[in-house]
């Protein structure tokens, strides 16, 4: 069974601001809870279906990738892992964290252990040529160890974390509000569900020490600008020995010096000479890997004429095929002009008449006939 849209679940267009957006959820979320329908088993899915479109429409990067992909965004597996895995995907925020954290000083629930690590950004300018072609390159990024002093485990002389005394080792706290009952991070163990007497000093209780480590990224061909690849586990690691959080790398493509990208496609624009462009001749124009292409000009070319160069652009992701290349004709007006040059062209328009240039005399044909209908 295919899953409604999350625009459509909350009842809010896809252009919604995030005013918008929370406004809805919230509406939803009191109408659906379990609390005020006991037993209904149709409004608890209604419930998750509303949690679940909101923890996605907040955050500005899952709804960048749902209105790219869909649902096929957080689809686990999606892209098969690894370097080149351009998926998106997480746990769902307690609503009610969301809700009343403000001011309850609540965060993602607990899940009775140490926190997962955080993710974390890296940004990389690639050129053009680097997208045409891919890259392989090793990037520095922060890691840790387990501490020395305390072996891991986050406690003074290697003492091991006992349990909490606030939540009785669930990591997680219950208040009642109204008919809200409302469950939030432990603020004492933050949901780890057990604690430290005595913190080791070498790494503050935490059991970990900074170090950076090397990674090595593949950087696919025909990778566009802003995509983001994610390294899952390769963040921030978790606290004691959680999991580490994922790593995402956003690539930014240089401008280019003579070519203009657009999607597979790469345009340039050739200056020509009005000689080359009157009488026709034949071009080298530099292509986007490496090499060179010959375009031949028909006599009479106008600046505007493209000529398409098939397979000369850019890589497609996951696939042998390429784009095509664009040349645009740019034809150049003679400047410097010595006296005989201008003479010549003096003569030349003299011997043209008006069929040398159609253009030109068409246009100012229309204009007399114009000015003579005002007249009349």
């Amino acid at each position: 069974m295919s899953k409604r849209d999350y625009y459509e679940t909350l009842g809010i267009a896809k252009g919604a601001s995030a005013e918008d957006i929370k406004k809805a959820y919230r509406k939803l979320a009191m109408q659906f809870h379990p609390d005020r329908n006991p037993g209904d088993s149709s409004a608890d899915e209604k419930f998750r279906e509303v949690n679940e479109a909101y923890d996605v429409l907040k955050d500005e990067q899952k709804r960048a990738a749902y209105d790219r992909f869909g649902h096929a965004a957080f689809e686990q597996g999606r892209g098969g892992g690894g370097a080149g895995d351009f998926h998106f995907g997480a746990g769902f925020a307690d609503i009610f964290d969301e809700m009343f954290g403000e001011f309850m000083g609540g965060g993602r629930r607990g899940g009775g252990g140490a926190a997962r690590g955080s993710d974390l950004r890296y940004n990389m300018e690639i050129t053009l040529e680097e997208a045409f072609a891919g890259k392989s390159v090793e990037i520095q990024v922060p890691s840790s160890i387990a501490c020395d002093a305390c072996s891991g485990s986050g406690g003074a002389g290697g003492s091991q974390p006992v349990e909490c005394t606030t939540c009785r080792g669930m990591g997680k706290v219950r208040a009642t509000q109204g008919f809200f009952t409302i469950e939030r991070t432990c603020p004492t163990c933050h949901g780890a569900g057990r604690m430290i007497k005595t913190p080791c000093r070498s790494c503050g209780g935490t059991g970990r020490q900074k170090r950076d480590k090397t990674l090595s990224v593949t950087i696919p061909a025909g990778v566009e600008d802003g995509t983001r690849i994610r390294l899952a586990g390769e963040g921030e690691p978790g606290m004691r020995g959680a999991p580490s959080g994922d790593l995402y790398i956003f690539l930014s493509v240089q401008p280019h010096r003579l070519f203009q990208r657009e999607g597979a496609n790469i345009h340039c624009q050739v200056p020509l000479t009005m000689v080359t462009a009157a009488l026709g001749g034949s071009i080298e124009v530099p292509t986007v890997d490496g090499a060179r292409a010959r375009v031949s000009i028909p006599a009479g070319t106008q600046s505007g004429h493209q000529f398409r160069l098939r397979g000369k652009g850019m890589s497609v992701l996951r696939s042998p095929a390429r784009g095509d290349m664009f040349v645009e004709a740019v034809v150049e007006t003679p400047v410097n002009l010595s006296k005989r040059q201008e003479e010549l062209l003096r003569e030349f328009e003299g011997e043209g008449g008006g069929e040398t240039s159609p253009q030109s005399t068409g246009f100012f044909a229309k204009v007399k006939e114009l000015w003579e209908d005002l007249k009349d």
